[in-house]
């Protein structure tokens, strides 16, 4: 019987490691790419440029979110696998937390992190913050 994969994706390498491993490890489960539009850039777009500049980081925030689920079902694709990709907005955390609840997600394989420099430290992992939350087992890969 096969589980429910889900595979946050946020373009970075780690998230592709991430996808590629779970795509090896698992290959006869059902895969779920899941990618967040954060809204909280769009506060400080708001602050340097106004409502258009926030109107327009939010039509290129989805596009690139659109972009990156390309990537990774072709990623999939090329191993084999035909993966759902799903695009949601809010906190990232908290949207891969209740899509795991809300989905029957049996799994969920993330990298480690996707931030770098001070915004990782200031914001904190959401990798560690989905394995501190996450009702189902949860692989990180570095």
């Amino acid at each position: 019987m096969s589980e429910t994969v889900l595979v946050p994706y946020d373009g970075s390498p780690l998230s592709r490691r991430a996808l590629e491993y779970a795509l090896e490890k698992c290959p006869d489960d059902e895969f779920v790419v899941l990618t967040v539009v954060d809204p909280v850039d769009a506060v400080y777009a708001a602050e340097l440029g106004g409502l258009p500049e926030a109107k327009r980081w939010a039509t290129e925030a989805r596009e690139a979110a659109e972009e990156r689920l390309e990537e990774a079902a072709d990623i999939a694709a090329e191993a084999g696998v035909d993966a759902e990709t799903v695009l949601e907005v809010g906190d990232p955390e908290r949207r891969i937390v209740d899509y795991v609840a809300a989905h029957d997600v049996d799994h969920v394989v993330l990298g480690s992190h996707g931030r770098t420099g001070v915004s990782r430290l200031v914001l904190g992992s959401v990798a560690e913050r989905v394995v501190r939350h996450s009702p189902v087992p949860v692989t990180v890969v570095r």
